[in-house]
């Protein structure tokens, strides 16, 4: 008689290594972001820390715009290219579209360039077209990681986000020590790491994806992967406005300085939290997508948001955690992980990790609604949240400093999660509404 328990088992352990190397990787990623803040808060003081951050708004931008959603629907139609054996014109697609977008980010650096010029900024373009360069490279690594992820290729994907971040802040100080200790010099140190990372990348990804199929059919895979993207890249704008935002409503209201105080907490607080959170969003992504196929089978669809809530409520409980923890201990943790001279902030980091705990659980419904093909639904309350954060962060940082900035994100976080849960249980409602009427 067969084991019946035999598949159960065998999916168990492949899930818990797969889960294992996502956990190295990001892991790794965690650690390499807080040793990168301590290395550069040494080395950079302050108002050159803030232009770094500047800078990296620039980048932000591509990633919220053009690749990032472009990498949302690379990722998510990997599945059902591979479900139909069709993966030569879905690789087919995806390099049209990876050359469209490079247009873009070219006609970007020619824009920013001559506005810079216009308001006789020439001192950032250097900077500026540094951080394009980073922006553009590493958004076309995220994109390899996205599909060798969505391929269930977890040690290949682990093993290059666990290096990225400790190349990028050792590159970048190796030029600072050589170059001096400028916020160019950080950059170009960023765009150099990222361009060896895709390298790498680029090797291990032509061993592992294949295209099958002669790849007549890439103008339908790149028309539903537009399809799916275009919605994320109109609100993507919006987000980075709320994203970039705090950083200059700073710049405008107070000083360069603070800009860089604030980027210490922010690097500190909110972007390992991100990453941390992010863990479990990485191990699921294929996994929804997969359940979900192409979106059209309601029971798989349902599968999928029951696992979503589940996820977003694990993830709230490990914020209060983390929360607590850094109530009691933020000064020993500046200490450790950041320069002296910027130990004045360490008091707002418990509600920046709540901030970012917040908005990631937001993250985990979006991704339920991005399984289910529904990105255009979306669009209202990503727009509308963003404008009001970027709203709030002019009036806080006017009125309160850092403080207000940090206060202004603890807000935009909690009405993102609230609105995409209401739109999430509304669609549920309304699915179960329809099927009721159906069965009458």
């Amino acid at each position: 008689m067969p084991d019946i328990r035999a598949p159960a088992q065998e999916r168990f352990r492949r899930l818990s290594k797969e889960g294992a190397w996502v956990f190295l990787g990001q892991a790794s990623a965690v650690l390499g972001s807080l040793a990168g803040v301590r290395l550069l808060t040494e080395m950079l003081d302050p108002a050159a820390y803030g232009e770094l951050a500047l800078g990296l708004t620039v980048a932000s931008l591509v990633n919220q715009a053009v690749l990032g959603p472009l990498s949302n629907g690379i990722t998510r139609f990997y599945a059902p290219a591979q479900e139909r054996g069709d993966l030569g014109s879905y690789l087919s697609a995806v390099r049209a579209l990876l050359l469209a977008a490079a247009a873009v980010i070219a006609i970007m650096i020619l824009l920013a360039g001559a506005g810079l010029m216009i308001a006789g900024r020439m001192q950032w373009i250097a900077i500026a077209s540094a951080a394009f360069l980073f922006a553009g490279l590493g958004g076309c690594n995220a994109i390899l990681s996205g599909i060798q992820n969505a391929a269930r290729q977890r040690a290949i994907v682990a093993l290059h986000q666990g290096i990225e971040p400790w190349a990028r802040f050792l590159l970048a100080a190796a030029l600072l020590l050589w170059l001096g200790a400028t916020s160019t010099v950080a950059m170009a140190g960023f765009a150099v790491a990222v361009t060896l990372v895709l390298g790498s990348q680029y090797v291990f990804f032509r061993k592992v994806i294949h295209g099958n199929g002669a790849a007549a059919d890439r103008s339908s895979w790149r028309q539903q992967i537009w399809k799916y993207s275009w919605p994320i890249a109109i609100f993507g704008i919006f987000t980075w406005m709320q994203l970039a935002s705090d950083r200059w409503a700073l710049e405008l209201f107070a000083t360069t300085q603070e800009v860089g105080l604030y980027a210490a907490l922010l690097n500190l607080g909110y972007y390992p939290m991100s990453i941390a959170t992010g863990m479990g969003v990485q191990f699921l992504v294929p996994i929804f997508y997969q359940r979900a196929g192409d979106a059209s089978d309601h029971s798989r669809n349902a599968g999928v948001a029951s696992l979503s809530w589940r996820l977003t409520g694990i993830a709230l409980g490990l914020t209060g955690a983390v929360f607590l923890a850094a109530l009691l201990f933020h000064a020993p943790i500046f200490r450790i992980f950041v320069a002296a001279e910027y130990a004045s902030v360490s008091h707002l980091l418990p509600w920046m990790l709540l901030s970012s705990g917040v908005f990631a659980a937001g993250q985990i419904i979006a991704l339920n609604l991005m399984s289910q093909m529904k990105t255009q639904m979306m669009i209202a309350p990503k727009l509308i949240t963003a404008l009001l954060g970027v709203a709030l962060n002019f009036a806080f940082a006017y009125w309160y400093g850092i403080a207000g900035i940090v206060i202004a994100g603890m807000l935009f976080s909690v009405s993102y999660l609230v609105w995409m849960a209401a739109l999430a249980r509304h669609e549920e409602t309304h699915f179960l509404s329809r099927q009721s009427g159906k069965e009458t």
